[in-house]
């Protein structure tokens, strides 16, 4: 039996990808403007390659139907039927004004378009497109019309050599009734402004009763003033237009090889590194989002960028970055000029810096943990938590020749009030970037020395108390030793300032894991508790340091009944975990409720009279 073979072509469903299109490419239906002004700007540049004194405007109409009409270098019916007819087939010019379906090459480096959409997406508002075109090129070429349906019919039609078409190309759309909204004449001011006010050609919107807006305007940092300071309330007057506040300062942006200029402008208030400004990026003066985050490395979160470039590549919805090498270079360039702009108030103007870093010294740190230069020349200005207060690294390092650095925040609370009445300077380094950074102060000041807190240095600053004093408190000292043991801590006896600290609890990074690791050991049962039995250390555990110049104390250690000395022991405890401020375990919130219950029980029921139950139910032992 012969083989056969036959040949056969896709058949396209237009309603189909236009809700593709609607759905899934745009992120919304206003973006049919944006291709519409976009294809009349490709229209006009074409047209002026071959003829510079060409005019170059673009009028949009609004009412029952909406219009664009551009001066640009037109269609030819031949154009018409292999490009509007053509799903999916580029329908950019080259430089002598014809149109080129072959690629992209070299010669259409000046048109905003690169995927051949176009006039598709208008189908996403309207199901009816008319669009009228006369040829620039040859003067005696007719005008056409072609009417395409959102079905996929189409029809086209020659006009009389008579008809009054001026060369360039007018596009009609009827908007549905369910998208009248995207054309109404306030929404399309509004949409081309939006995407067209940095376009390079003349831009206006007419309403139905005539009146005229225009669109276009050369941005800031394009116009000439009188003195650079009236250009700098100038780019801040345009910040506070396009983003709607007050820069804390301007950073101008300019990269010839990319094609690329623009602002950086200085948020005024702090911003999370988690949230990553949104940048304005516009191609070949067409919006391309106002939401890129692309744009510049993740440290530099505390600027917003309005540019335009040429280079950049869209990705195909046109709402976004194309993530290239191109891409990757222009991050660095900008984030080098922004790093430049740090480093210069330092000499330029220390009040802002001053200002700057008090709104996003955290950005600072992100910066100067990789930068060498900028470490040097920001590191004496940041401010961090110290025993001293919040103050400068250079401040606190001309009255400390040894810094001493918390490994967390909870490990800086316990320590501070004490190392700071004993004369220790101690820099919290639980915020994030803190510790290495005040690890890196020696190599900006010689001389000082960093070095990690361990609590043993706190306790050697501890006074022991007299031996008499050491003896009557022995009783309860060794009831509060008994206690406290179940929660891997000793209890020893000090004198420290201040005197208002009734207790300290020094604890260390290894003790934490010891206990972590005996909690884990104890709810296992098997191999695993006998992997983690083997793990078991030496680690000296945490010390509760009761403060015997206190009141409450001197006190509690002559308590001679078991059952308060208990709970006198578990609230001192408690109040010592609630001073470091970290998170509670459960077993630390059930012990300060049994010492909270134990002590009103006592206090209910002095000498146990009617408070078995309640001391049975608190948990401690009441001696007969």
């Amino acid at each position: 039996m012969p083989h056969s073979e036959s040949a056969h072509t896709f058949q396209v469903d237009l309603r189909g990808l236009v809700d593709l299109l609607s759905h899934h490419l745009y992120s919304s239906p206003r973006v049919y403007l944006r291709e519409l002004l976009q294809n009349a700007v490709d229209a006009i540049t074409a047209r002026r390659a071959a003829d510079p004194s060409a005019p170059a405007s673009i009028t949009v109409r609004t009412g029952d139907a909406l219009t664009i009409t551009d001066s640009g270098i037109g269609l030819t019916e031949a154009d018409v039927h292999r490009f509007l007819a053509t799903i999916g087939r580029s329908s950019k010019r080259t430089t002598d004004g014809g149109l080129d379906g072959a690629g992209l090459d070299a010669a259409r480096g000046d048109f905003i378009g690169q995927f051949g959409i176009g006039l598709l997406a208008c189908f996403v508002v309207a199901d009816e497109i008319t669009v009228v075109s006369r040829h620039a090129g040859d003067p005696a070429a007719p005008a056409v019309e072609w009417r395409g349906h959102s079905d996929g019919r189409y029809t086209l039609r020659t006009l009389p050599a008579d008809a009054a078409v001026e060369p360039g190309t007018t596009v009609r759309l009827v908007p549905r009734a369910d998208n009248a909204e995207w054309t109404s004449p306030a929404r399309v001011v509004e949409l081309a402004r939006h995407y067209g006010s940095l376009l390079p050609y003349r831009v206006t919107v007419t309403g139905p009763g005539g009146d005229t807006v225009r669109i276009d305007a050369p941005p800031p940092w394009e116009q000439e003033h009188r003195s650079p300071l009236a250009r700098r309330e100038a780019l801040a007057a345009y910040c506070r237009t396009v983003f709607d506040f007050a820069p804390l300062d301007t950073i101008e942006l300019d990269l010839p090889a990319a094609g690329l200029r623009g602002v950086a402008y200085v948020l005024p208030t702090a911003l999370s590194p988690a949230q990553r400004a949104g940048h304005r990026v516009h191609l070949k003066g067409m919006l391309l989002s106002d939401r890129a985050t692309e744009l510049l490395p993740d440290w530099a979160f505390f600027v917003r960028c309005v540019i335009d470039t040429t280079s950049l590549r869209p990705t195909a919805s046109r709402e976004a970055l194309y993530e290239d090498g191109t891409l990757s270079a222009v991050r660095d360039a900008l984030g080098v000029r922004i790093r430049d702009w740090l480093t210069g108030l330092a000499a330029s103007d220390p009040a802002l810096l001053h200002r700057f870093i008090d709104t996003h010294h955290l950005a600072v740190k992100a910066l100067a943990r990789y930068d060498d230069e900028l470490l040097r020349i920001v590191l004496p200005w940041l401010p961090f938590e110290t025993t001293d207060g919040n103050v400068t690294l250079e401040e606190f390092a001309r009255a400390h020749a040894t810094v001493l650095v918390t490994r967390s925040v909870e490990e800086f609370r316990q320590v501070a009030p004490i190392a700071a009445a004993a004369g220790l300077g101690v820099v919290n380094g639980g915020y994030t970037y803190d510790r290495d950074l005040v690890h890196r102060l020696p190599e900006i000041r010689p001389g000082t020395a960093v070095t990690d807190l361990d609590p043993a240095t706190v306790t050697a600053h501890l006074d022991a108390v007299e031996p008499s004093a050491e003896i009557r408190a022995a009783a309860f000292l060794g009831i509060a030793r008994e206690v406290i043991a179940a929660q891997d801590c000793d209890v020893v006896l000090r004198d420290f300032q201040p005197v208002t600290a009734p207790a300290l609890l020094l604890d260390n990074r290894e003790a934490r894991h010891e206990r972590t690791r005996s909690t884990l050991a104890a709810d296992s049962d098997g191999l695993w508790a006998d992997i983690l039995g083997s793990l078991r250390n030496e680690t000296p555990r945490a010390q509760l340091v009761l403060n015997h110049l206190n009141p409450l104390v001197r006190q509690a250690v002559t308590i001679e009944e078991r059952g308060l000395a208990v709970a006198a022991a578990e609230s001192l405890y408690g109040q010592a975990l609630l001073l470091s401020r970290r998170p509670l375990k459960a077993s630390e919130s059930a012990l300060l409720n049994r010492a909270f219950i134990g002590l009103l029980t006592h206090a209910m029921h002095p000498g146990g009279r009617g408070g078995d139950s309640a001391a049975s139910g608190s948990g401690f032992r009441k001696d007969s």
